[in-house]
């Protein structure tokens, strides 16, 4: 298996385990936040939706224009945008974007070559400094979710300890 094959196998398995979790999941549980600064579920699947198709068309621009800026900050307006309307959304339409995240995924990663991994950018974020497109793919991309994949496991156990659930 080659490894981008791997990396787009990654992030189809970590997708489908983030709404493998949530599907059975009550509206209430979906929108409880366990603390005012926290995400709700909802909002993580809000961000899990927009953060895939973002960093992708990322490392599509770069590679296309080499030596261009890549990134954001926890202030961008796309990111803030999609969490906010997590209320608007229902838990099917949230779970069927995610699902349709996976067309992204093949249609730029299965597009790149390893030479087009290795190239290298300078992020907007002064964090990140210089780095390759494979650092985006496997740090912005896989590691995410698998991060909020451990966050929306937290807020489960946190709910039913919350509510006194067994």
């Amino acid at each position: 298996m080659s490894e981008f094959q791997k990396t787009i196998d990654d992030i189809h398995r970590l997708t489908d385990r983030i709404i493998e979790l949530v599907q059975p999941m009550s509206e209430e549980e979906l929108r409880w936040k366990p603390a005012d600064d926290a995400w709700s579920v909802m909002e993580i699947l809000c961000h899990v939706e927009e953060i895939i198709p973002y960093w992708l068309q990322e490392i599509q621009t770069i590679v296309q224009s080499p030596g261009s800026e890549w990134g954001r900050n926890h202030l961008h307006e796309g990111r803030l945008a999609a969490v906010a309307k997590a209320n608007q959304r229902t838990a099917t339409d949230i779970q069927e974007g995610i699902i349709g995240t996976k067309l992204v995924v093949e249609s730029i990663l299965g597009n790149l070559t390893p030479e087009d991994l290795a190239v290298e950018a300078p992020s907007r974020n002064p964090r990140w400094g210089t780095k390759p497109m494979s650092f985006v793919v496997n740090h912005l991309v896989v590691e995410h979710l698998q991060s909020h994949l451990g966050q929306i496991q937290r807020n489960m156990e946190q709910y039913t300890s919350a509510n006194h659930i067994r």
